[in-house]
Formats: C-alpha cells, structure tokens, sequence
C-alpha cells in the first residue's frame, strides 16, 4: 500500500453500511474509498485518533458483495451539514493483501465516479 494518502484515487461510494467488528454495530455509511483510506459519514463522532476494526461490503463483478475488513486510524472529524452528521476520514493499518487488491480494482472499475 502506497504511504502517500492524500494522493490515491478516491471512488465516490452509494449506500453502504460500515460495521464495527468489536461491537457488530453498524457505525456509518461509506462516502468514498481509495486503497489507502475512506470517508465515512457517522451519526455521531468517534473518539478522536483511535484505532477500529472494520467490515463492509462493497459489489464485485457479478453484484454479489463481498466482505471487506479493515483496521483503521481515525485521522480526522469534522461536523457535516446536515444536524446530527459527521464526516471521518480514516487510512488504513492493516487490511489483507487480497483484500488491498480487490478494493484497487474496484476503485478502478469502469463506470467509476471520483473524488
């Protein structure tokens, strides 16, 4: 994985829910993913610079999900527009080197939009 954060391509994500392993709760929706991090929108703010395990499931080719778990540095929140939301951006720590690959190729699938 590439240490240059801010500089990978980040796909724009639809509706899909992030689950926090260690509780099993769902704790906010995907904005964007890149190999290296995401955008997640939260219902209410994470405690600051903490490390989470992560599972989501993002589409493969023939629209079957896949499960994806991550470990993640929450780097940083901000308040979203709408009352009640957060935006958090993670980079990840520790994801499987399949699971790196598949998310590459997903990101750059044809039909893609970008941030």
């Amino acid at each position: 994985m590439s240490t240059d954060y801010r500089r990978a391509k980040r796909r724009k994500v639809g509706n899909i829910d992030v689950v926090d392993t260690m509780t099993g709760q769902v704790i906010g929706k995907l904005s964007n993913l890149s190999e290296t991090g995401m955008l997640l929108i939260l219902g209410q703010p994470l405690i600051s610079d903490s490390l989470f395990q992560l599972r989501f499931a993002l589409p493969d080719e023939a629209g079957n999900g896949r499960t994806v778990e991550v470990g993640a540095h929450e780097l940083w929140s901000d308040d979203a527009a709408a009352p009640g939301q957060v935006w958090t951006g993670f980079r990840f720590i520790d994801v499987a080197p399949q699971d790196v690959a598949f998310i590459r190729e997903w990101v750059d699938a044809p039909g893609s939009q970008y941030v």
